[in-house]
């Protein structure tokens, strides 16, 4: 099944997208409140910050795990050895940002948040009444007041030929939060992995906003519900010389929250961090 792209104000909306989320870990919405303006020039002035040396004032703090995080320290894929060619700046609302980038990110990151907990009520609302009798409580509840939940403003640099073989944007993973909210990249090159193996394009015409589940939706399921595995493939031609920029926003329970009889939220987040060589 390929993934659905849904009009968020259709009538039928809420059904067509668990839908989809169920049969690829994928959904498409079209139409949404996230305002494409917004977006647009958060790529343009985001894209500035990452081409000045500015960046390296904001060097990550390892412990709190926000701020900018260079290529040379960026995340290894669970089960890949190369290093995804990226550099990204982790945004928290009480982390540091750039002052005049404030306003616009926390704008959006409050926008998006609001949208993420109404789609949250759709998957529960579409859930079997045996995976919602799983919730430990209601999925929207989870992210209520969360200092978890990450921004994450990715840019993927030009391709310049001495990349490391093998490497690419961003190798086959999984997501490890709830759900991922992602407007459409300025670019192409986000792919999902079908059930029989095969990688299928992610629609992404400016305007849409992918969603996919992560984790820890899967593990508060008990795997009704799958985290698919995703890429960013190395474009070619032309559009090598191009940069990439990427917003996804990972929605993170409050770290008391119980996702299954082995894992708290606090718990599953140190071993993912682990695996990635981050933490």
């Amino acid at each position: 099944m390929q993934v659905q792209v849904v009009d968020y104000r259709a009538d039928d909306a809420a059904q067509k997208f668990v839908e989809s989320l169920r049969n690829t870990g994928f959904g498409v919405l079209t139409n949404h409140p996230i305002q494409q303006a917004l977006v647009d020039k958060i790529y343009q002035d985001w894209y500035t910050f990452f081409t000045h040396e500015e960046k390296k004032d904001f060097a990550f703090d390892p412990e709190k795990q926000d701020g900018y995080f260079a290529p040379e320290i960026s995340e290894t894929a669970k089960g890949h050895t190369k290093k995804d060619i990226k550099e990204y700046y982790h945004v928290y609302p009480w982390g540091r940002i750039p002052e005049q980038l404030k306003t616009d990110i926390l704008n959006y990151y409050t926008m998006a948040s609001d949208l993420a907990s109404e789609l949250l009520d759709w998957v529960e609302q579409y859930s079997p009444p045996e995976v919602t009798k799983l919730y430990s409580e209601s999925l929207s509840n989870m992210i209520m007041d969360t200092p978890n939940t990450l921004l994450r403003i990715l840019h993927y640099p030009p391709l310049k030929g001495t990349e490391e073989p093998g490497a690419i944007r961003a190798a086959a993973h999984e997501d490890i939060n709830l759900l991922t909210i992602l407007p459409a990249a300025n670019e192409p090159g986000l792919q999902v992995q079908a059930q029989d193996g095969e990688w299928l394009d992610v629609p992404a015409d400016f305007g849409h906003l992918i969603v996919n589940i992560g984790d820890m939706l899967q593990e508060a399921s008990q795997g009704y519900f799958p985290s698919t595995s995703h890429r960013v493939i190395n474009p070619t031609g032309e559009n090598a010389t191009k940069s990439r920029i990427s917003l996804p926003l990972f929605l993170h329970p409050r770290n008391e929250v119980v996702l299954s009889e082995k894992h708290t939220h606090a718990s599953y987040l140190l071993e993912r961090l682990k695996e990635l060589g981050v933490k």
